[in-house]
């Protein structure tokens, strides 16, 4: 994942930018009038220039000799970006986004759990267990309490594994996650405590199978949650300016 860190004009530009390309109003293979946009944006080309920089590292755009600055293909885009993902919940992909996440899920993390129950130590335990406790404080706060305890509680899975890689794939699931959980806990869908919970309890007992068993029921309440709130969801996921991640 690729975060930007950038704010104010050149953030917003990123932003403005970015949304017009995932959405298909700047076309794949369009090559950019960079004197049109900066006109029309009302920004100086050094602005301009360091934002597609950051376009360039997510993927999206390209410089190529004698053409000028390109938009490229979608198969090129950083899809696990944080930014690529909000820009295509606001074009309407927020449906095609949560799908894809829970089906990824599904794949990863039973066996992460199953995989955690046999290597655990107490350092894990104690880091779920306090995950979990956020989850319960934060069932009646703001939804971006909830999202955060529930993202903290899944590192806190795949770091009990003890497998760099596994524990890596935070970095995958993260953006998205935070899409769906947003969404899902702004919506008041299910209380995700017991379910969570009930994995916190077989990786204490270093039960691997029931583990794997608790993980899948907690994803089929979470993919109930996502369908619920996919058929809901119309058009942009939040009202005002469309801004980068690090200006939120």
């Amino acid at each position: 994942m690729t975060a930007y860190g950038g704010r104010g004009v050149h953030g917003q530009t990123v932003a403005t930018l970015g949304m017009r390309i995932v959405s298909g109003e700047i076309a794949q293979g369009a090559v950019l009038d960079l004197g049109a946009l900066g006109r029309e944006l009302d920004v100086s080309m050094t602005v301009l220039r360091e934002s597609l920089r950051v376009l360039a590292a997510k993927g999206l755009i390209e410089a190529r000799q004698k053409r000028g600055t390109v938009v490229r293909e979608r198969a090129h885009w950083n899809l696990i970006d944080t930014d690529v993902i909000r820009w295509r919940a606001h074009a309407g992909e927020t449906a095609r986004l949560l799908r894809d996440l829970g089906e990824l899920r599904d794949m990863v993390e039973p066996a992460a759990a199953a995989l955690a129950a046999r290597r655990r130590d107490e350092a894990d335990l104690a880091e779920l267990d306090s995950a979990l406790a956020a989850m319960a404080d934060a069932v009646d706060g703001s939804a971006e309490m909830a999202a955060a305890a529930d993202l903290r509680w899944h590192r806190a899975l795949l770091r009990a594994t003890h497998n760099e890689l596994v524990s890596a794939l935070d970095s995958v699931v993260e953006p998205a996650l935070s899409l769906r959980d947003a969404l899902v806990h702004e919506a008041g869908m299910t209380d995700p405590v017991p379910s969570h919970a009930a994995v916190v309890d077989a990786v204490r007992r270093r039960e691997p199978g029931e583990a794997a068993d608790a993980m899948r029921a907690l994803l089929a309440e979470a993919a109930q949650d996502a369908e619920d709130v996919a058929g809901a969801v119309a058009g942009p996921v939040e009202d005002g300016p469309v801004r980068t991640e690090e200006e939120r």
